[in-house]
């Protein structure tokens, strides 16, 4: 039988497949800030009871297979996700002490799908993204 998890009246599954961008599909993602916002996005997520399952950083955008408390709106765990992890980038590449109003790194939608039956296919996915992304430039070249 499956592994549930439990809270104390619920045996729950819930995953999600999410993706993010920065602001302008700038491609930033890469070097110290790349290993930095591994970091962090682990300790967020660790913070809220949430598991990363499966993670990767491109430079224009981020992958996730994440395992969601059914106490947890999903819109609200990558709201606070993104939010949390400008703060941060903020704080330690932009010289930023506090929090300024305007100071943006991530675009305001994001998508999201379950994972459902199939999370071995999605968690491949997720981990051979730069290979998936390769292939498909190759293919597409006029």
């Amino acid at each position: 039988m499956k592994d549930f998890k439990s809270m104390s009246h619920t045996r729950w599954d819930c995953k999600y497949h999410v993706v993010f961008i920065p602001k302008k599909r700038k491609k930033v993602i890469y070097g110290s800030l790349r290993k930095y916002l591994g970091e962090i996005l682990h300790e967020l997520a660790k913070q809220k009871g949430i598991e990363i399952l499966e993670g990767h950083l491109m430079k224009d955008h981020v992958h996730m297979c994440l395992s969601v408390p059914p106490k947890f709106a999903v819109s609200s765990v990558v709201g606070y996700l993104k939010g949390k992890s400008a703060i941060a980038i903020a704080r330690r590449f932009r010289g930023k002490q506090r929090n300024f109003t305007g100071e943006h790194f991530w675009t305001r939608g994001y998508f999201v799908s379950t994972v459902g039956l199939d999370e071995h296919v999605v968690r491949e996915y997720i981990k051979h993204q730069e290979k998936n992304d390769a292939q498909y430039e190759q293919k597409n070249l006029f």
